[in-house]
């Protein structure tokens, strides 16, 4: 239930604190804990599906959207490539295969060994580029 405060009983009311202390260096975390070779990895698969459609399509009508297809998933991935390097410097490297092997991934569901995450992260894309593969296969057949 709500009830009107006027300024004298809001006065009695507040409680008065120091102001937060704010650090000079703020440490900020930008980077994703997985090499960049994943990352290359799945681009190259999404790349690999908008271009067996646009070979299995082959059409000059949409070679335009073809082209911002790809626009958007180098841009999106490029994006976030930048993402990591901006300031505040991110002061955690990305790490390199045989670090990523050695430590695997801590996830909110877990901590998952190198292989694990590597099948978590390019199960999509992979999926994608067979089901493009597929599509392919039926158009060519017809």
């Amino acid at each position: 239930m709500s009830q009107r405060l006027d300024s004298q009983q809001l006065r009695e009311l507040a409680v008065a604190i120091d102001a937060p202390q704010v650090r000079a260096a703020t440490v900020v975390d930008r980077g994703f804990g997985l090499p960049t070779g994943l990352y290359i990895a799945t681009v190259a698969l999404y790349l690999g599906f908008i271009g067996v459609m646009a070979v299995s399509f082959l059409n000059s009508e949409l070679a335009i959207p073809m082209v911002i297809f790809a626009g958007f998933v180098v841009f999106a991935f490029g994006l976030a490539g930048y993402w990591t390097r901006m300031k505040p410097d991110n002061r955690t490297a990305t790490p390199d295969w045989g670090q990523f092997r050695a430590r695997g991934i801590e996830t909110l569901s877990g901590r998952l060994t190198a292989g694990e995450a590597t099948i978590q992260v390019l199960l999509l894309p992979v999926l994608i580029l067979g089901w493009g593969l597929a599509v392919a296969v039926i158009v060519a057949f017809n």
